[in-house]
């Protein structure tokens, strides 16, 4: 068998992987070792774990409880290169908050994120937020100034609360082309107007559900080199066979489910995605396929540049050749 040499994948957002949710309060250690080794298995040896909207105290709790398993696991913690904390400061608003729970949903208070940032040993690394609460902005330029990188999510900010964010040092687009309404107006649009901002990288999610191929093709053509990353948003359901499964949103587990079209939604609220089950290594070979670009290039946007953003160092590993093939 043939072999390339290449550096991991390195993922920026996953919730869950292999049957594990990583939401779970009660999360146990095994799980989540065993997660990772799946996550190996599709060459993504660096994560963001991602954790999303709940209470305060909750998201405190889970920090320190996975940090204590990091700790006791030197696989978990080379896998778990820090967190995606995406909420609880995010727009409540009816499509803009995609699968998150409304209730939890606040203005941003620094204090308070620095008390999840303690419980986190000081590794999130990535922070999505609605720059249309008041105070955003100079929130924003506090949290960069402690090296976190802010990326604007599940908004639908206009373009002078975005242009305050992007003063304030926010770097980022989460997953654009979701986390908002699925009819918007044709031209001022949170789309369009996140898809403008050149100075922005943008995250996108290729697995042909969140975005058609051929929007992602457009969305690609508009972004200037180098501003593009890609990533899975993925819950327990990747890399796991279909059917129903459940997320622990807030003090409840939720039943979802996922078709043999990878199609993971509400029951009974169609149109309205919560995750993804694409692996980031599928995504690297949807892209060659799709959008027609090199493979080398593919596996760049879903390594080496987002890796460069957070400055992690990915190990080489060896990729099969017929792993790159659609």
């Amino acid at each position: 068998m043939k072999f390339n040499l290449r550096p991991s994948l390195f993922d920026i957002q996953v919730n869950g992987f292999a049957g594990v949710d990583f939401q779970d309060p009660r999360l146990k250690a095994s799980d989540l070792r065993r997660s990772c080794i799946a996550l190996r298995r599709c060459h993504t040896h660096r994560i963001l774990l991602t954790l999303i909207t709940d209470s305060i105290g909750s998201l405190e709790a889970k920090f320190r409880r996975i940090e204590a398993m990091r700790a006791e696991d030197p696989l978990v913690a080379e896998t778990i290169a820090g967190y995606h904390l995406e909420g609880p400061y995010l727009s409540p608003e009816e499509g803009y908050r995609g699968a998150h729970l409304a209730s939890y949903m606040k203005g941003p208070e620094l204090r308070e994120f620095r008390q999840m940032q303690k419980a986190a040993n000081g590794n999130i690394r990535l922070l999505t937020i609605a720059p249309e609460w008041p105070g955003s902005a100079a929130f924003i330029a506090a949290v960069v100034s402690d090296g976190v990188v802010v990326s604007l999510g599940h908004t639908n900010a206009d373009n002078g609360q975005i242009d305050k964010a992007v003063r304030a040092g926010a770097t980022m687009c989460t997953h654009l082309g979701n986390g908002c309404r699925m009819l918007v107006a044709r031209h001022d649009n949170i789309i369009q107007r996140l898809l403008a901002r050149d100075d922005l990288v943008a995250s996108f999610i290729p697995d042909g559900i969140h975005i058609a191929p051929f929007v992602l093709k457009n969305f690609l053509r508009a972004k200037p080199a180098g501003k593009v990353v890609v990533t899975t948003d993925a819950v327990a359901a990747a890399a796991a066979s279909p059917g129903p499964f459940y997320m622990r949103r807030g003090a409840r587990m939720a039943r979802f489910t996922c078709g043999r079209d990878g199609v993971i939604a509400f029951r009974g609220r169609s149109g309205y995605l919560c995750g993804s089950s694409l692996t980031l290594d599928r995504g690297v070979a949807n892209l060659h396929r799709w959008i027609g670009l090199s493979y080398d290039t593919a596996w760049d946007l879903a390594s080496r540049r987002p890796a460069r953003i957070f400055g992690i160092t990915l190990p080489k590993i060896k990729v099969p050749v017929t792993a790159l093939l659609p």
